[in-house]
């Protein structure tokens, strides 16, 4: 189980600008979903396949847009196949939507 921090707004596909802009906040979210997979265990994936993947939002509030959630997560999807050495096209999603807690989350089951 990898637990990580609620996606940025800036991550949303409506979120308009500059890639220069956005490139960091990207890449910081890479990097952690990487340590956070890598703390959780992750090691390089071994087999052909998809690999599934189970997400679950906790937002921090009601106000969210459900259908927006899972675009957020590409950088996040970015990290955890870097921590697995695959490629993510491998990566087949599902993904749930629990009640809102304090600060939001998300959490990543692999298999």
């Amino acid at each position: 189980m990898i637990q990580l921090p609620w996606p940025s707004s800036e991550l949303s596909g409506h979120q308009s600008g500059r890639w220069r802009h956005k490139a960091p906040i990207v890449a910081k979210h890479r990097a952690w979903a990487k340590a956070a997979a890598m703390a959780a265990g992750a090691s390089e994936f071994r087999g052909a396949g998809d690999i599934r993947v189970i997400v679950t939002f906790y937002p921090p509030n009601r106000r969210g847009d459900r259908v927006n959630f899972p675009n957020r997560m590409k950088p996040y999807f970015d990290g955890i196949a870097d921590a697995l050495k695959v490629n993510d096209s491998r990566f087949l999603p599902s993904y749930h939507f629990a009640e809102p807690v304090a600060g939001g989350k998300v959490v990543v089951v692999i298999g």
